[in-house]
């Protein structure tokens, strides 16, 4: 085989890894302008099983008084209605970028009082207002519970997940439209979800063979600005030929996440070890306890009584030391770790060492 066709071939099989490893430019950027929005309301769940709000929660009976005066129903100031099946709550929603009136979108309904189940409530007629305080939607609707709770008149009781939460889909109707200056703006601003020089240099390029040169604009590591056609129909075709684009984003330093809280280790892919020497091991310290009854003697005189007695035992593991070689990948860390059984917290403690140590090319990130 010739020396200009290993070349050739040397040459295609890098394009071929690059075009692989290439991404939809929408996986990486966000186009400013175009988000959700959030939404928020307080509301009534009525129609539970004995499972609402007790008496003591003030601000549900207040509530349902002052619902009630609505359709003429009038309670003397100092009668308290002691409802059960009414449960006061906070209703969240997410509104999409350019949603108009009359489309719907799903509701999160939480407890605020002390109510036991939402499972089969309803949900009255509630505003969802901005943080602008305009209501840009209503929801009502019967809610769905994923969770389970279930308590015995011993005082025994069984929970599946949350039964304090649930969900009503296409529950709010949009009643206004968030205003957006996307149209109005001269440019189109990309931001790179996470910055890279390297992302933003290959987006530009990309941009500007795809578009012609001088179409980007590179202004730093997270934003590049577009030049964008005026006609909203020409825009909105821009926008969708930029989502046909593929990039290949630059590298981004790797990470290992612990989650404290559930003992989760993970270790993305491109950590790497320098040479270093680890070792391991646990001390265990056991205490118990076992009094003993002091008799006295017949004639002694004297009071029986309980004495304590305390043993404790410590016990260390020994472990041997064991050797990473420069440059371990992701798969020789995984396979060392298993042959030790160590435990996630171990792998915690042994990774947190060799950052320390600076044999980690690695970002820790504790959760």
């Amino acid at each position: 085989m010739s020396l200009t066709l290993k070349c050739l071939i040397s040459a295609c099989l890098l394009l071929l890894s690059e075009r692989s490893e290439a991404v939809p430019l929408m996986d990486l950027v966000d186009i400013e302008g175009i988000r959700g929005n959030q939404l928020i309301g307080y509301g009534l769940v009525v129609g539970l099983d004995g499972s609402g709000d007790k008496s003591q929660v003030k601000f549900t009976s207040q509530s349902m008084t002052n619902l009630v005066k609505q359709f003429g129903v009038n309670l003397p100031p100092d009668v308290d209605p002691k409802l059960k099946n009414v449960a006061a709550v906070m209703v969240t929603a997410n509104l999409p970028a350019f949603y108009s009136a009359g489309q719907t979108v799903d509701v999160t309904v939480a407890s605020m009082g002390d109510a036991k189940s939402l499972r089969g409530g309803q949900l009255l007629l509630t505003s969802l207002h901005g943080i602008d305080g305009e209501v840009y939607a209503l929801a009502q609707g019967a809610l769905v519970v994923g969770g389970l709770k279930a308590q015995g008149a011993s005082g025994s009781s069984v929970a599946v997940n949350s039964a304090n939460s649930g969900l009503i889909p296409n529950g709010a109707s949009v009643e206004r439209m968030v205003p957006s200056d996307f149209s109005e703006r001269s440019d189109v601003m990309l931001n790179i979800r996470q910055p890279s020089f390297q992302t933003a240099s290959r987006l530009l390029e990309a941009l500007d063979e795809r578009f012609g040169k001088g179409t980007a604009t590179a202004l730093n590591a997270t934003k590049v600005s577009l030049r964008a056609p005026v006609s909203s129909n020409q825009r909105v075709n821009f926008i969708a030929m930029l989502e046909t684009l593929d990039i290949q984003p630059g590298r981004a330093r790797p990470k290992v996440v612990f989650n404290s809280r559930t003992g989760t280790v993970v270790v993305g892919e491109g950590v790497r070890v320098k040479a270093a020497a680890v070792s391991h091991g646990s001390l265990t310290v056991t205490l118990s306890e076992a009094p003993q009854v002091s008799q006295p003697g017949a004639l002694a005189g004297g009071e029986t009584t309980v004495v304590p007695r305390s043993d404790v035992a410590v016990e260390q593991q020994q472990k041997p030391m064991f050797a990473w070689p420069e440059g371990a990948s992701l798969q020789g860390i995984i396979d060392t770790v298993n042959s030790l059984g160590a435990t996630p917290d171990d792998v915690m403690s042994i990774l947190q060492a060799l950052e320390k140590a600076g044999a980690l090319n690695a970002e820790l990130i504790v959760i």
